[in-house]
């Protein structure tokens, strides 16, 4: 198929993933199939020499970023995380957690990102495994929409956001909701709060990443009486 031009593709996000990407399957989770960048500079680049015409955002959502592995892989290899519960997969990019929540069992999952073209990457996602999300692109951070099951992987690349997530996190914490964070070593993870539950080591690309493995560690935060 032949790629949208981009300022038409800015208009309609879901042409946009549908051209711009391959069917892939993580190498972690080789259960979910997603449209993901098959050339990762390629795409940056592209989107990136065209971001003051079109709007176009990083697209963060087209690759399968090793935090969200090792979360989506937790809950697959233990489905009774989320098994029959309300989930929240925050900063959700492809959707892989939020569709890996449904694939386990979960009662209903959320998958939010602020990206609309994520949002088109999740739904899209959905559909081709079969599965139901709710997506929004609203920023939930301060608020509580009483999920059971809070899902964050790779959130903390940037301070300023890592603390916010925090605050925001600990409080769901403290009011009962059960919340694991996916990351693979991300410099401002708030590594004091929380309590390592699993570790994998997923394959990821020196064009994304520093090194040709990256080792994802799943953890859950305390609340804060804790």
């Amino acid at each position: 198929m032949e790629p949208a031009p981009l300022a038409s593709a800015a208009r309609d996000p879901e042409t946009f993933v549908r051209t711009q990407t391959q069917i892939l399957t993580p190498p972690l989770i080789p259960e979910v199939r997603l449209h993901l960048a098959s050339e990762v500079i390629a795409l940056w680049q592209m989107t990136e020499a065209e971001l003051e015409e079109t709007g176009l955002p990083p697209p963060y959502w087209a690759f399968a970023w090793a935090g969200g592995q090792g979360l989506a892989r937790h809950i697959l290899d233990e489905p009774e995380t989320v098994r029959g519960k309300r989930v929240l997969d925050f900063g959700a990019g492809s959707g892989l957690v939020a569709i890996a929540a449904m694939m386990a069992g979960a009662g209903e999952a959320t998958a939010a990102d602020i990206d609309p073209f994520a949002a088109a990457a999740m739904r899209l996602n959905a559909r081709l495994n079969g599965v139901e999300i709710a997506v929004t692109t609203q920023d939930l951070i301060g608020t509580d929409g009483g999920w059971d099951v809070v899902l964050c992987g790779d959130v903390c690349y940037e301070k300023p956001l890592a603390d916010r997530l925090l605050a925001w996190l600990t409080d769901l914490a403290h009011r009962g909701a059960d919340v694991l964070v996916g990351d693979p070593g991300r410099t401002y993870l708030p590594r004091a709060h929380l309590a390592e539950v699993a570790a994998y080591a997923v394959q990821t690309s020196r064009e994304l990443e520093d090194t040709d493995v990256r080792n994802a560690r799943v953890y859950r935060l305390a609340p804060a009486s804790a």
